[in-house]
């Protein structure tokens, strides 16, 4: 059968792998797997659950929890009676929730564990609260999905038989770098249609493959490709936290999983603070098929040469690389937000397939994917254009978007879905170029600015290189209407203290280091070094350094690790006026 509705996933596995490992968690320090068949039983017994509560086609049930089975148990259960469900992370604040309950007028929630429940408590209302977890006050999952133990399968297939490809299925409430969250609305054909194609350009083999998922389920990015594992035939296994990643990629030996490039920055800042970490030989080497590494383009041939010297690195470092990563990763996509290009080269050269794609919740979500072979990859571009997409590029360099997986519009704000949604063409508030099928990625309308001298600064681009240096961690280019652009830069605190190391700097804490001269002087070569790249009046003349990094939790990251400009220039006001002013 060829599936119409997401839910139709269920029966086309067991139809084409009836896997006996479908997903799997962690549960005190053991495995628990469920498989095709069993994965069917409990989303059925799940939705008859939810008729017996009470929920009605069309109406909304939150979903607030880490990665887990029940979480795709309750995405698909809700699915099948016609509801539709509202994702949210668990990362946000009370306020946040009580906003999206109010205004998605929720019925039902369900949370997994007990830091959020205690955040949804507060603001939930007369609302009931179901926790996958044990908690007090909270409905047990085990106790709600027994309602629908002896319920009548035929009601279910009626209920089933009345949802349409055109339905909404979900309402995910964008997390934003301003304002409200803005709750899109997708339909199942809008994420199926994707799915699908998507699925296509996979390189792990169908029906064995593994996938470790770590990204929120929440996410867009992760919950699209979840569907894809299901037509795929892939196990998936859920990491038990972000911290346990490492450990749970050598148990579980991936062939794919998902990542932004964040995560992928944090590796790779951790490989190079080892390879300072070696002494004599071993370091020379290591730094050798480094530099190797990052002169790598897949897509060219690089002489024989060189070809030889990266066999020999291969062998003698990049190998411990893919072993740190379970040793049989075939294929790691990287999406949310822009991958620098010498993270691109450096995997690919340590035979590491990382493969950039592009697209948005709003498109359900992919436009653009890289295909994961050396005939077609290109570093720096999104890849191709996903079948059944049309994109064009508009008079001022903005991607525009039609096809089957643009989304509905936004929920209840008809204003802000018609200025979104024009001429049949979705706006994506990207710059971007086209060369045949290849798209790139060049910076974000809304986050360009003039300065004072009439000159657009594309700060996105200038933000990724600059924390190519391994002492950036973190940055953002300001300037909007001022004499020249200017830095806020978070150190890598890490590499600070490898380069004190090397340098015989005496390190006392990070907030006294990027006060010291000799330090200011470090971070003034590596802004310069970068500056080089850019026009004069494009360069950052001057910076602050900051003692604090910007995470989700202090509300200068969003919960896919955006950085918030609005809050991070309202919350470093003075500091940034200083800059100006001194």
């Amino acid at each position: 059968m060829q599936p119409t509705r997401l839910f139709d996933l269920i029966p086309y596995q067991i139809a084409k792998f009836d896997k006996e490992v479908a997903l799997a968690k962690k549960l005190n320090g053991s495995w628990v797997t469920y498989s095709s068949r069993k994965l069917k039983e409990i989303v059925d017994t799940l939705s008859l659950a939810l008729l017996d509560y009470g929920i009605k086609p069309g109406d909304k049930v939150a979903l607030i929890s880490t990665n887990c089975p029940e979480w795709n148990f309750l995405d698909l259960a809700v699915q099948q009676i016609g509801a539709i469900s509202v994702p949210m992370y668990p990362t946000i604040t009370s306020a946040d929730y009580e906003y999206i309950f109010g205004h998605a007028e929720v019925k039902l929630i369900f949370v997994g564990d007990e830091s959020i429940f205690e955040k949804a408590k507060p603001v939930a209302g007369s609302l009931d609260i179901v926790s996958f977890n044990d908690i007090e006050g909270a409905i047990r999952f085990e106790d709600f999905l027994s309602r629908g133990e002896n319920g009548d399968l035929a009601v279910l297939e009626a209920h089933k038989d009345k949802v349409r490809p055109e339905d909404l299925f979900t309402i995910i409430y964008t997390s934003g770098t301003t304002g409200r969250p803005k709750g899109v609305m997708l339909t199942h054909h809008n994420v199926l249609s994707n799915v699908m194609q998507v699925g296509k350009i996979f390189t792990a083999p169908v029906g064995t493959s593994r996938v470790l998922s770590f990204l929120p389920l929440c996410h867009i990015f992760e919950r699209a490709a979840s569907f894809a594992y299901i037509i795929m035939g892939y196990s998936v296994y859920y990491a038990e936290s972000m911290e346990t990643i490492g450990e749970n990629l050598k148990e579980v030996k991936p062939h794919l999983f998902n990542t932004v490039p964040r995560l992928l920055e944090k590796i790779y800042d951790k490989i190079v603070a080892k390879g300072y970490e070696l002494s004599g030989a071993k370091r020379g080497l290591f730094f050798w098929a480094l530099n190797l590494g990052l002169k790598y383009d897949p897509g060219k041939s690089m002489g024989a040469w060189y070809d030889f010297q990266l066999k020999l690195a291969n062998k003698l470092i990049f190998s411990k690389w893919r072993e740190a990563l379970g040793g049989e990763v075939l294929q790691i996509n990287s999406g949310a937000s822009a991958l620098q290009p010498r993270l691109a080269r450096v995997f690919w050269s340590a035979g590491i397939k990382v493969c950039e794609g592009y697209g948005l919740t709003e498109t359900s979500p992919v436009i653009s994917a890289s295909i994961c072979n050396f005939e077609e990859i290109r570093i720096g571009w999104v890849g191709k254009l996903i079948e059944d997409i049309e994109v064009k590029i508009a008079e001022d360099g903005e991607i525009l978007v039609k096809g089957p997986n643009v989304m509905q519009g936004y929920y209840k704000e008809p204003e802000l879905t018609a200025e979104a949604l024009k001429d049949g063409w979705f706006h994506t508030g990207d710059i971007g170029e086209l060369d045949g099928p290849y798209l790139r990625i060049t910076d974000r309308k809304k986050e360009m600015f003039k300065t004072s001298g009439g000159k657009y600064v594309a700060p996105q681009v200038m933000e990724n290189k600059f924390k190519e240096s391994p002492l950036i961690d973190q940055l953002l280019v300001t300037g909007e209407n001022r004499n020249y652009p200017s830095a806020l830069i978070v150190p890598s605190f890490d590499g600070l203290k490898e380069y004190c190391k090397h340098k015989g700097i005496p390190y006392t804490s990070d907030a006294e280091m990027i006060s010291k001269p000799e330090i200011i002087e470090k971070y003034d070569r590596e802004v310069e070094n970068a500056n080089k790249y850019f026009a004069k009046w494009e360069q950052v003349k001057r910076y602050k350094l900051l003692g604090q990094s910007w995470t989700i939790e202090t509300g200068e990251l969003t919960p896919t690790m955006k950085l918030k400009r609005k809050i991070i220039h309202e919350k470093y006001k003075a500091e940034i006026d200083s800059i100006y002013s001194s």
